[in-house]
């Protein structure tokens, strides 16, 4: 069963990130995902970003459902207040 550090750890790998946090249960996540790299990314792009990450996990069946939500790290300071 995957557990949320070992997503944490996939996505890290691929995608430089100033935080990042991910809960779940085994089968669904959800994510915070905060990243200098999606400074003028569009939602869609910001997305696709993050699954080449894990595309392999997912087409795989290794991870079943991860819904993310993504912020510049401007962004994140912005939003936390």
């Amino acid at each position: 069963m995957v557990r949320p550090e070992d997503i944490q750890t996939y996505i890290q790998e691929g995608l430089p990130c100033d935080h990042i946090r991910i809960d779940g249960d085994g089968h669904h996540f959800e994510a915070v995902i905060v990243s200098a790299e999606f400074a003028g990314k569009s939602r869609v792009q910001r997305q696709q970003r993050v699954y080449q990450t894990i595309k392999d996990r997912l087409d795989s069946g290794e991870i079943h459902a991860l819904s993310f939500k993504t912020f510049t790290p401007e962004e994140w300071e912005a939003q936390r207040g």
